[in-house]
């Protein structure tokens, strides 16, 4: 059974298109079962909600991972800025509050664990390897390369590995996740499961 699209889940701010997000429900659903989940970079906490939401039903956890000062395009005068973002002293932005309140809102306490961290923080403090990487970090190219350089070694041979944001043609977005999808395939210890959009699904063969 899909995961039935409620008007809440679009209503939280984000970039994730439905079709993409019931994805991400179906194969954490199948996927997620031995060991948990982890996301980089859960803004406000649409993508959590599909994938909590999958793995709650497998009674484990997903962990997602974000500093909540916003990526570099989403900063005062970027393309993505969103104002309703910023700090209470306005100084900065910060989406942990909003990414708490979702959590809370679809009773996900307990099975989606905030990560306040860098991505590479938090590798440094896990000893833990998952069933389901979602990579959806900064896009610039030294930090989508670093992403996948760290947490795709943390899934064991069937993990899933799903990359957000991958456009084939530059004149739609940007090159860093597209590049680190097809290092994905061409280092051939992935293999190519499903194409949503722009969400890539792909499956550790070894």
């Amino acid at each position: 059974m899909g995961f039935k699209v409620f008007s809440e889940v679009n209503d939280i701010k984000g970039f994730l298109d439905p079709l993409e997000g019931e994805a991400l429900y179906k194969y954490a659903s199948k996927f997620v079962s031995n060991k948990p989940a982890l996301e980089i970079g859960s803004y406000c906490g649409k993508s959590s909600v599909y994938i909590g939401t999958a793995i709650k039903k497998n009674n484990q956890k997903l962990y997602s991972v974000d500093h909540h000062k916003g990526s570099e395009e989403q900063q005062p005068g970027e393309e993505y800025f969103d104002s309703d973002l910023l700090s209470d002293d306005g100084n900065c932005i910060d989406t942990l509050p909003h990414f708490l309140k979702t959590i809370r809102d679809f009773k996900l306490e307990g099975f989606v664990i905030p990560v306040i961290s860098t991505s590479e923080e938090a590798n440094e403090d896990f000893n833990q390897d998952f069933d389901m990487v979602f990579i959806d970090g900064g896009h610039a190219e030294e930090t989508a390369q670093q992403d996948f350089e760290m947490w795709s070694k943390r899934l064991d041979s069937g993990g899933i590995l799903a990359i957000h944001d991958v456009y084939p043609n530059p004149e739609d977005g940007g090159r860093p996740p597209f590049n680190i999808y097809k290092k994905a395939l061409k280092g051939g210890s992935f293999k190519e499961l499903d194409s949503i959009k722009s969400l890539r699904i792909l499956q550790k063969v070894d």
